[in-house]
């Protein structure tokens, strides 16, 4: 590569940073426009294997998507808010019984003592926060009343992203035949493979993980639900989201589902019942949900997955927690490449120290064989 075309490419990447700055406020349709039409494309795909046209292909996985969409937001929304009600309702006798039997351990134990006083406040800000904020729905109606603009920009926005989806999935192939055009013939062979390779990430990723995410927290709400953990369905939710997390998901959710069904019963039996929950549920998911939905190609760090994350919700906000791991996943196939593109150059050799060990023994049987 050519001084000018490093300095090309380098201006190139600075703009490409910069819109992205300053546009991200009115960008959040398209990316999640863009992430819709990746995950919807190989279903669109399939079914024009049957003859199928792209267009009405495009409409049947929209419809479909969209009995699946609204049932969760009918349905699954109210439920998870009722729950959450109900454990604000009853946090003021949860907080009464861990005072009971937690405060005498730890003054004995520690010497410490909670007063009273801070007990109530605590009691009291529980209910006096939730009936603030109030429900999602009547959140919703209070900001219409007092924003009208912040509803108008989300109206446009949920407007937008199906619209978006819809133009995006069914040209989603002649996008990738213009941009493959684009390619410089030197590079394309290049580009075409660490893209197969992100495409390989990223569908593993954002198809398998989530479907898996959904799946587990599925499980994990039955199972409590079985146990008779009173709120298993938010619980559920709670570590099946965290699972897209190694391991994050599982203690999170024991350590809550132990901490309400100690608060619920009273009994530490239960906590065995909420052991085996979990238990069941991780080997369905290493037996059957990861190797059937995701397999072994993620190679995402976890501790890189929460830093992406975080970095993206603070550069760009909301929008930016939707780019990140995408950015992230085609990041982490470049670096691989750079490294082996690296460790097959004579840079890496030069530094190799057992290349140079060897060096210095060819250097001495020379100079003993000249003795």
């Amino acid at each position: 590569m050519t001084q000018s075309n490093r300095w090309f490419w380098l201006t190139i990447a600075i703009v490409s940073m910069g819109l992205l700055y300053f546009l991200a406020p009115i960008l959040l349709p398209f990316v999640a426009g863009a992430l819709l039409a990746y995950l919807g494309d190989p279903i669109v795909d399939r079914l024009e294997k049957f003859k199928i046209s792209r267009t009405l292909s495009v409409v049947v996985v929209f419809f479909v998507g969209f009995l699946i969409i609204l049932p969760i937001f009918f349905f699954l929304v109210p439920l998870i808010e009722l729950q959450i009600k109900s454990l604000v309702d009853k946090m003021p006798g949860y907080i009464d019984w861990i005072m009971v039997n937690l405060e005498p351990t730890l003054k004995d134990t520690f010497g410490i003592s909670i007063p009273a006083l801070e007990i109530e406040q605590l009691k009291s800000t529980f209910g006096e926060q939730f009936s603030n904020a109030g429900g999602f729905f009547k959140s919703l109606i209070r900001t219409i009343s007092r924003s009208g603009m912040v509803v108008a920009g989300w109206a446009a926005n949920l407007f937008l992203i199906p619209v978006i989806t819809f133009y995006l999935l069914r040209d989603w192939d002649n996008l990738v035949d213009y941009i493959h055009d684009l390619l410089p013939r030197s590079v394309e062979p290049t580009v075409s493979r660490l893209a197969k390779e992100s495409d390989n990430v990223l569908g593993a990723f954002l198809r398998g993980q989530m479907l898996v995410m959904l799946a587990l927290g599925t499980i994990y709400a039955i199972g409590l639900k079985l146990i008779g953990l009173e709120f298993a369905l938010l619980i559920g939710m709670l570590a099946g989201i965290l699972s897209f997390i190694p391991y994050m998901g599982l203690v999170v959710g024991i350590v809550v589902a132990g901490v309400a069904i100690m608060l619920q019963t009273h009994d530490p039996m239960n906590l065995m019942w909420v052991a085996l929950v979990f238990i069941v549920a991780q080997l369905i998911e290493g037996t059957l949900l990861t190797p059937l939905l995701v397999g072994d190609r993620i190679g995402l760090h976890p501790v890189a997955v929460i830093f992406s994350v975080l970095a993206g919700g603070q550069l760009f906000g909301f929008f930016g927690i939707l780019l990140a791991l995408p950015v992230f996943a085609v990041i982490a196939v470049i670096m691989r490449h750079f490294h082996k593109t690296y460790k097959d150059s004579h840079l890496y050799d030069d530094f190799n120290p057992d290349k140079a060990e060897k060096v210095d023994d060819m250097i001495l049987d020379d100079d003993v064989a000249e003795v």
